[in-house]
């Protein structure tokens, strides 16, 4: 048995539950004890979380390299009560291409015997059914690769590996014209061009909104300039005018901005790498040299192309004609705080609009529920939604209005707002002129975006696969008000001191990196700040003691953390290094028998929560 071996910290694996049964399994049930000998990765998400998708791409090239000895598992764990749907999950496992079994736990009953606290999060379970690695975030595939690689050597010689084809059964493909389309643009020649976001390809459709001009892209998964035909795009979504000539793509999946040339349709890569931006990375400089994370909508704003960079929950903008990008608001920490753009916190923009005016430029920050607008100064505001925790569907005043996940915008004439309120599906409207929240329409499945064509609204039905055409009303609809809170249960905690702790362990054949000064950091805070009486804001120590106020109830921990490691060979003389990095957002409730102790695992497993030792 080698040090790695021995050093290992191994517990039995909770069975895998889920009320919503298995997807692509061709309809077989699967418990662990049928994946004994094998590696399996379980990888608990939610189809609203950009970090999530993140993973899934991650992990294909994993599963592609190891697919005989390693079986991922999706288990997925909603946030939003739209999420809990079956039906939705079917939809969300095909429209991002999930090319392995998928668990549906609307209940979060694995989540909880599995106590994972966040989005994504990975866990490591040996072929004997052991877990020996839990990772929260995104950015761990290279750690866990290496893991599998001893697990693999470990267990063929132990005469534990089984060896062969995995569970995962494809779907048939459906022959819909458009499949899971994102984001929609009304063309000068009155056509309309759709980003067929599930079929890595642009559409150009006639005015009727449904006969097929021309396609743009080879349809395959791929980041490759060139003609309509052989042009690649993976997972597009976001789409504006750039000129009169050609159009601005936000290639989402391909973290890049593209520009199709209307006239010939060929493509072409106005910024972005290939690659996702990470900590550390230039935010700022030429286009095509600054990796950029998950663009996903676009808009022509004050000269410049405004980017809603989800992966990052921040502002870019591009220069068209400096050929530059850089940060134009946003922190990166996920939430919703307003002021001066370098101050501001967003999560996940996922649609941008540019009122008519020229003054405004509205914004669905879809993690936050939340209607928000930027003004020619860059400073940030929230017309309607209040943070991560509350959305559901409720008109009326603004401050006290709720919308459920919206991931896009419209501008309309007479300066109000329509949202695409893609989780309630519905399509709601704000008027600043009167603070009201009202609902245009009902009954769309999931609406991504909507068009302005002439009196008309096309709207983007995306789980509909189609456009969608509706007269502007000239009353709302009445709808029965609905409001939601996150569906994780509150954790228990004592008054008074509680002692958090983010657990860390370097990857195998890693350190932390300290040639500059400290490699990790934590930062705290709270909704609301009361909840708090010590223990906010920034530091270095990945433990901290937090004094929580017994007059406040309830409240959400908000903990993001950091860490970075590198290879441990002294023989390297540029190691490979690595930045680790979650944001959790933790519902608190004080009881007098509740923890003093919060551990929130970023890399490892928590050795005082009970182990066996193998």
């Amino acid at each position: 048995m080698n040090d790695s071996t021995r050093r290992r910290v191994r517990v039995r694996a909770p069975e895998l539950v889920g009320k919503g049964g298995w997807l692509n399994t061709g309809d077989h049930s699967y418990t662990l004890a049928d994946l004994r000998g094998r590696i399996v990765v379980l990888d608990f998400w939610t189809f609203c979380c950009v970090n999530c998708l993140h993973v899934l791409d991650e992990l294909r090239e994993l599963e592609e390299k190891h697919r005989d000895t390693v079986v991922v598992i999706g288990v997925h764990s909603p946030k939003f009560v739209h999420e809990a749907e079956h039906g939705a999950v079917v939809d969300a496992v095909e429209r991002y291409g999930v090319g392995h079994p998928v668990l549906d736990d609307p209940e979060l009953a694995t989540w909880k015997q599995y106590a994972v606290r966040a989005w994504p999060t990975l866990v490591v379970i040996d072929p004997e059914g052991y877990v020996v690695a839990q990772h929260a975030g995104e950015g761990h595939v290279h750690a866990i690769e290496r893991l599998v690689t001893e697990l693999e050597a470990e267990h063929e010689a132990k005469g534990t590996l089984r060896r062969g084809d995995g569970p995962y059964v494809a779907p048939e493909p459906e022959p819909t014209v458009l499949r899971f389309p994102g984001k929609a643009l009304l063309l000068p020649s009155g056509n309309f061009l759709v980003s067929d976001t599930t079929r890595h390809q642009l559409v150009e459709l006639e005015a009727d909104g449904e006969t097929v001009v021309r396609r743009i892209g080879s349809g395959t998964r791929a980041f490759a300039d060139g003609t309509a035909d052989s042009a690649g795009f993976n997972e597009p979504q976001g789409l504006a005018l750039l000129d009169d000539a050609s159009v601005v793509v936000a290639d989402t999946v391909n973290h890049a901005l593209r520009r199709l040339d209307l006239a010939t349709g060929d493509v072409t890569t106005l910024a972005g790498t290939g690659k996702q931006w990470w900590r550390g990375s230039p935010t700022s400089g030429p286009g095509r040299e600054v990796d950029l994370s998950s663009p996903w909508d676009v808009a022509v704003f004050a000269g410049r192309v405004w980017i809603a960079m989800a992966g990052v929950h921040q502002l870019w903008t591009y220069d068209p004609a400096k050929g530059t990008v850089e940060v134009a608001a946003g922190t990166t920490n996920e939430g919703l705080v307003d002021g001066p753009g370098t101050q501001a916190w967003f999560a996940q923009p996922s649609g941008l609009a540019v009122s008519p005016d020229g003054d405004r430029l509205w914004l669905a920050d879809s993690e936050t529920s939340a209607l928000r607008w930027v003004d020619r100064e860059s400073a940030v505001h929230t017309a309607v939604g209040t943070g991560l925790f509350d959305f559901g569907h409720r008109d009326g005043a603004a401050e006290q209005a709720l919308l459920q996940h919206p991931l896009g915008v419209t501008a309309l004439p007479d300066g109000s707002v329509a949202v695409s309120d893609t989780y309630n599906h519905a399509l709601r409207r704000y008027d600043p002129a009167t603070g009201e929240v009202t609902t245009l329409a009902t009954d769309l499945r999931e609406p991504s975006d909507a068009v302005l064509a002439g009196d008309d609204l096309v709207v983007v039905e995306s789980a509909r696969h189609r456009l969608t055409r509706l007269r502007l009303p000239e009353e709302a609809v009445r709808v029965e008000a609905v409001a939601h809170r996150t569906r994780r249960a509150a954790t228990e905690v004592a008054p008074g001191k509680l002692h958090l702790d983010v657990i860390f362990q370097a990857p195998q054949g890693q350190k932390l990196d300290t040639r500059y000064g400290p490699s990790t950091r934590l930062l705290v805070s709270s909704t609301p700040p009361e909840l708090l009486r010590t223990g906010e804001g920034a530091g270095t120590d990945l433990s901290r003691t937090l004094e929580i106020d017994p007059s406040v109830p309830e409240g959400v921990l908000h903990v993001s953390a950091m860490a970075a490691s590198c290879d441990d060979d002294p023989d390297i003389e540029y190691p490979a290094c690595h930045v680790h990095q979650q944001d959790w957002g933790v519902p608190v409730r004080l009881t007098g028998t509740g923890a003093d102790r919060l551990p929130l695992v970023l890399a490892g497993m928590d050795d005082a929560a009970g182990a066996q030792a193998p």
